[in-house]
Order: structure tokens, then C-alpha cells, then sequence
């Protein structure tokens, strides 16, 4: 409904309502409805009044069927009048608002005058309007309540969602840490099982060829075993199966286990690397007597080597 609509449903008339508005600069209905309580007795410029619409019930003339007066009898027109239900009307305008809300199209000019409102007429009609301001208004701030509620719940909902969003992004990250530190366990746990299977193979795979050199091989005495010990050590009697290795490192800390007497020096230094993850180059040596390994030496016995049933070798850098 228009502005114009809205104010003409209130009792007022078209050409003041337009008018209103116009003073008002068409800035809504409360503007228009103030300037019009607040002006009721003034007089509208005749050149603001509205023309009358297109198709509006035009005003007719005195019935056809009486008989045309002379000018000198013409009887001025005060009012309009509905043929219908008898309202008198004050003018054109009148008439159309009049059509516009009942229906009614039959009206003719009348003698009457319409009386202008009493006092207590305006007041009455000065309330009603003023009740009418009141509902919309009260309807206005209900319906931005109801607006600003829903503008509430939908950030609500909104904030949910980021923070429902952000936690499934980080329960996937976090996830992604645990598979990747999965990962990093089993490739350490397959690396380790691999150096030991390897350490195993080793070991039998010397312990195969050793076996037939053995069993050829003569009993060497105590004196000619004592003479070919590299480390000049007395040879230990043939019953010792276990010797304890133990190892200096290069930052002081050491390491310490039993090997078979039958192993070669390589299987200390694998077991030097396993333990410490040390994948540079390195040399042992034994330091009473001291001697530095060289690269043969590592494919001897441990027996051979006169690092029987105990020995201290420590780990220094290879020579160039």
C-alpha cells in the first residue's frame, strides 16, 4: 500500500495528504502524518491540490429527469452526495477517496453543505490517528526485534560452524602428525631388524668357513700362539667360548657386551654402529699394548686377536 493509501485510509484528504508529502519530501508516512496533525486548519495552496485520477467517478449533474432551470433559477452546488448511502462529500476528492474505499459509483452534486468537524469531532479523529501511529509503530519495533533475534541466532550458528570447522581441521592435522610419526617408528624398527638380520647372516656365514679351517688346522701350541698374537698377549686357553668387549667412544661414554670368541673385530664395530648411529668412518685400537687395527684385522677372530676372555678397545678416527 502507498504512502498516500495509507494516510487517506486515516481520514485525511488526497490533495492534503499529497501535499504533505511533498513539504515532507516523501520521507515516509510519520513525517507526512505529523506536519498533517500539526496543520490541521491550515489552507493548501490551490495549485497543490491534486487533479482528479483517470477513470475516477466523475460528478454528475441533477437527475436528467427533472426538468433544465433557467440560469437566473441555477441552485449553487455546495457538496457532493452518494446516490448510494447518502454521505455528503466536500469535494472531488472526497468523492474518489469515498469510491476507492466503499465501491460506490453513483453521486451528484447537492445544496447541502458539509459541516466542518467539531472540536470534539477532531479530537476523536486526532486520537484515532494517533492510536493508528501507535500500532504501526509498535508493529515496526516488533517486526526489528524479530529481525535483529534472527540476525543474533544466525551469528550464533554462524560461530558454531567456524569453531566446529576449525576443530575437524585441527583433529586432521593432528592426525596427520601421528600416521607421519608412525611412519618414522616402523622405518626405525625395519632399519634395526635389518642391521641385526644382517649382523646374523654375518655371523653364520663365518662361523661356516671356520668351521672346516678348524677341524685341519693343528692344535697350536701355548709357546708358537703366544709368538703370532698380534697384540703380543698370551693366547687364552681353548675352553673360553664368551669374551667381554668394552668399548671407549670418542666422547667418552662406553659401551659394553659379550661377543663369541669365534666373531671377527667387524662384528664390534657393527655393534658400535647400532648402537651409537654412527655412519662415519672410524678405527679401533687396543691401548696396552697399543695397537690400531688395520683393515684385515676386522675379518679376524676375536680369539685370534688376543681379545680373549675380556678386552678395552677405543674408538678413534682412521687413519689417512
Amino acid at each position: 500500500m502507498s504512502d498516500v493509501q495509507t494516510l487517506m485510509d486515516m481520514g485525511f484528504p488526497r490533495e492534503r495528504v499529497e501535499y504533505a508529502l511533498q513539504i515532507t519530501s516523501n520521507n515516509g508516512v510519520e513525517m507526512a502524518m505529523e506536519w498533517l496533525l500539526a496543520h490541521v486548519d491550515e489552507e493548501i495552496p490551490p495549485a497543490a491540490a491534486a487533479a482528479p485520477a483517470a477513470g475516477s467517478p466523475p460528478a454528475t449533474a441533477a437527475s436528467t429527469d427533472e426538468p433544465a432551470t433557467s440560469s437566473s433559477d441555477a441552485v449553487v452546488a455546495k457538496s457532493l452526495k452518494c446516490d448510494e448511502c447518502g454521505k455528503v462529500l466536500k469535494d472531488q476528492t472526497e468523492v474518489e477517496y469515498h469510491a476507492a474505499k466503499t465501491g460506490h459509483s453513483k453521486f451528484s452534486e447537492s445544496t447541502e453543505e458539509k459541516k466542518p468537524l467539531t472540536e470534539e469531532e477532531k479530537k476523536a479523529q486526532l486520537a484515532l490517528i494517533e492510536e493508528k501511529l501507535k500500532q504501526k509503530r509498535i508493529e515496526r519495533e516488533e517486526r526489528e526485534k524479530v529481525e535483529s533475534l534472527e540476525r543474533e541466532r544466525n551469528r550464533i550458528r554462524s560461530g558454531k560452524d567456524m569453531t566446529e570447522a576449525r576443530r575437524r581441521m585441527e583433529d586432521v592435522e593432528m592426525k596427520k602428525i601421528l600416521d607421519q610419526r608412525k611412519r618414522e617408528k616402523d622405518e626405525e624398527k625395519a632399519a634395526r631388524d635389518r642391521v641385526r638380520a644382517q649382523i646374523e647372516a654375518d655371523k653364520a656365514a663365518r662361523k661356516a668357513r671356520e668351521q672346516p679351517a678348524a677341524s685341519a688346522e693343528p692344535m697350536p701350541s701355548v709357546s708358537s700362539t703366544t709368538a703370532s698374537s698380534p697384540s703380543g698377549v698370551k693366547s687364552p686357553p681353548r675352553d673360553y667360548t664368551e669374551t667381554r668387549i668394552q668399548v671407549r667412544l670418542q666422547d667418552g661414554s662406553t659401551l659394553a657386551s659379550e661377543f663369541n670368541v669365534k666373531e671377527p673385530l667387524s662384528a664390534v664395530r657393527v655393534f658400535i654402529q647400532v648402537k651409537t648411529g654412527i655412519e662415519t668412518p672410524f678405527a679401533l685400537m687396543t691401548t696396552f699394548p697399543r695397537k690400531l687395527f688395520a683393515d684385515e684385522d676386522y675379518e679376524k677372530p676375536l680369539e685370534v686377536l688376543g681379545l680373549v676372555p675380556s678386552a678395552v678397545i677405543i674408538m678413534t678416527k682412521p687413519t689417512a
